[in-house]
């Protein structure tokens, strides 16, 4: 009788550190889910929520200028304009999302881009240094509405090439939906910013995310050529996810995958993608030779 007098006592004590186990562990998961959804934009756009660099510092590249641009709803992004040769097109480029406009604007100010007479526009992001506002899905597609509407006003009729990498990606997918373009340039792309939240945060609610960014649907079933690169080791943006827009987007989707991670990749494929976005532009742009 004792013996089991002693069993009954100890079930009732395991049941309680059981519950007390699992009621600690729910509570450590609404704690993490909370602080993931509070954070959520400071991980999604890291440089916004950097220190401040000095951009007097740094210097646009030969030919370029700094420039200020307006959106609609009130911000004003601090950007880098190089205009083309009469006939040429204009690279509109977005960066990824801890990074600035100066690298993008001086590899697109250089080599065949600057010989074949391209021009470029690279902004940063709301929020981003030099910038006023603060950084959202919505916001930073108005971001590149904005940057759009500015190329047309400083060189009225020139062809747009959309280029983005990474975060910037999304942005060239939002705007190829509604705005003309000889192409879109993508490097380490992924499909949609629901994939990637599943990819790294698993037991994350699907509801959480406030900034989807569905490329894949965006782009689905594209008509104008899209010109794909993904490092094969990109520890960021695992190359699986760029073959998956790739995918979505259909038979207009170019995809290449070339050795590197997700920054060494950057301009890896640029002497292809300038030749096959200058013969969407056909001979209104002559090139020169090179020296």
């Amino acid at each position: 009788m004792a013996r089991r007098a002693g069993r009954a006592t100890v079930r009732p004590i395991r049941m309680r550190i059981l519950s007390l186990i699992l009621a600690a562990a729910a509570g450590l998961y609404v704690l993490a889910i909370g602080l993931l959804a509070f954070f959520q934009r400071t991980l999604i756009y890291p440089g916004a929520f950097t220190a401040p660099r000095a951009l007097a510092r740094v210097e646009p590249p030969a030919g370029a200028q700094a420039v200020r641009v307006a959106t609609a709803d009130g911000e004003t992004l601090h950007g880098l304009w190089r205009p083309p040769r009469a006939g040429c097109g204009v690279v509109l480029t977005f960066h990824g999302n801890g990074s600035r406009p100066e690298p993008h604007a001086e590899r697109f100010s250089a080599d065949a881009w600057a010989r074949n007479g391209w021009g470029v526009l690279a902004i940063a992001y709301r929020g981003y240094p030099g910038s006023t506002g603060s950084p959202s899905e919505d916001g930073l597609i108005a971001d590149g509405e904005a940057a759009y509407r500015e190329i047309a006003r400083r060189a009225p009729g020139a062809p747009v090439l959309l280029h983005g990498h990474s975060l910037g990606t999304a942005i060239v997918a939002a705007l190829a939906r509604t705005h003309a373009a000889i192409g879109l340039y993508l490097e380490a792309p992924f499909d949609s910013m629901s994939a990637m939240v599943r990819l790294r945060f698993p037991l994350a609610p699907p509801w959480l995310l406030r900034d989807t960014y569905p490329n894949d649907e965006r782009l689905a079933g594209a008509t104008m050529p899209v010109f794909i690169v993904h490092g094969l080791s990109d520890p960021v943006i695992p190359i699986a996810n760029g073959r998956s827009l790739a995918t979505a987007i259909g038979p207009a989707a170019r995809f290449e995958a070339v050795p590197g991670d997700h920054v060494s990749i950057l301009g890896s494929r640029d002497a292809e993608a300038e030749a096959l976005f200058r013969n969407r532009i056909g001979a209104a742009c002559p090139s020169l030779p090179a020296e």
